[in-house]
């Protein structure tokens, strides 16, 4: 009897070993690796091990990604989903994978992600999105990306791409942009400046051609000398920085890109970029009403409250004639009353002595 009943949990377990593993995939039960590549798949495999580490379904035919699709895998560190045909990612599709440290989405038609994708994914390490068709990142995508330490985002359709998305990215060590269509106008210099920052610190970096304006085509953004963006700084914060982190530069390497000749030639050949025009000339302007408006105001409190300095002077001055003068009226009126009874005393008095005689 006991034996058994041995036999029958020996059997039990035995296919639960097996069972968890599709049959369209290959399983390492050491490494805890899934690997199903190449298979045809429209779809992600069901009834994964719980314990899988590492999930591999590049070069299949998967669409979209639905909700919680990997809830299965709680414990899941790799995650590659390159080389398929995925346009549509739900915002919960990674929902629970708290323990993914390298996300591959590479080579789909992803046009846009959701702010949400990544917001319960806090050790992630290596994100890769190249070879889409994005054109910015959600602000919000930062927030999940502090461990961050490789971001690849080269062949998509950005034109920018606001360093606010990068800030937060302390532990980034490699980052790659090449083959986008880099809009290299007055929005870029920030990027610039981080750029630039990032590359002393040690960071790593590929290329950062500019496609437009013509005039920079071709162009490294980190090699276009902060000159030729002196139209659409003249007057902005970015202006001040970017000088500042130039000189720097041009302190720590003497030995520096550009040679100043080559430097006024490139500025008399590619000339003001006509993006940053129509940004130069209100700001000077508003500038001075606003020093103008401040005078303006000072001197305006200034009557205002010598005017009511005056007003209070008069006042108490008024006053206090005020009252001198009803002090003085009434002495007077004392005066002439106290005289007309001492005036009147004989008149009283005569007919009573005549009477007596």
């Amino acid at each position: 009897m006991m034996g058994g009943v041995l036999k029958v949990l020996s059997v039990m377990l035995l296919v639960q070993a097996a069972s968890p593993c599709p049959k369209e995939c290959s399983c390492d039960g050491r490494t805890k690796a899934v690997d199903c590549r190449g298979r045809g798949l429209y779809d992600i495999p069901r009834h994964l091990q719980a314990d899988t580490l590492e999930l591999y379904l590049q070069d299949n035919r998967i669409r979209g990604l639905g909700s919680m699709v990997f809830r299965e895998m709680p414990h899941l560190r790799v995650l590659d989903l390159s080389n398929n045909s995925i346009t549509t990612v739900s915002p919960s599709a990674l929902q629970g994978l708290r323990s993914l440290h390298n996300l591959s989405l590479a080579h789909n038609g992803l046009r846009e992600l959701d702010r949400r994708l990544l917001g319960s994914i806090r050790n992630l390490t290596q994100l890769d999105l190249s070879h889409n068709a994005l054109a910015g990142l959600p602000g919000a995508l930062a927030d999940s990306m502090k461990h961050l330490q490789r971001l690849s985002l080269q062949h998509n359709r950005m034109q920018k791409l606001d360093r606010t998305h990068l800030d937060a990215l302390q532990s980034l060590e490699h980052l790659h942009l090449h083959g986008n269509p880099w809009k290299c106008d007055c929005h870029m210099i920030a990027l610039k400046l981080w750029l630039e920052t990032f590359l002393f610190k040690g960071g790593v970096l590929d290329e950062v051609l500019c496609v437009q304006p013509e005039q920079m085509k071709d162009k490294d953004l980190r090699k276009v000398p902060y000159e030729l963006f002196h139209a659409c700084m003249a007057t902005s914060y970015s202006y001040l920085f970017a000088n500042i982190q130039h000189l720097e530069s041009q302190h720590r390497h003497q030995r520096g890109q550009a040679h100043p000749s080559d430097l006024d030639h490139m500025l008399v050949e590619m000339g003001p970029l006509p993006e940053c025009e129509p940004k130069q000339r209100p700001r000077p302007v508003n500038l001075r009403h606003a020093i103008a408006t401040v005078v303006i105001t000072g001197v305006v409190c200034g009557i205002v409250c010598l005017m009511m300095l005056a007003a209070a002077v008069y006042g108490c001055a008024y006053a206090a004639i005020m009252a001198r003068y009803q002090r003085d009226l009434k002495k007077a009126e004392l005066a002439a009353a106290a005289s007309e009874k001492e005036a009147g005393k004989p008149d009283e008095k005569g007919p009573l002595e005549n009477a007596i005689a």
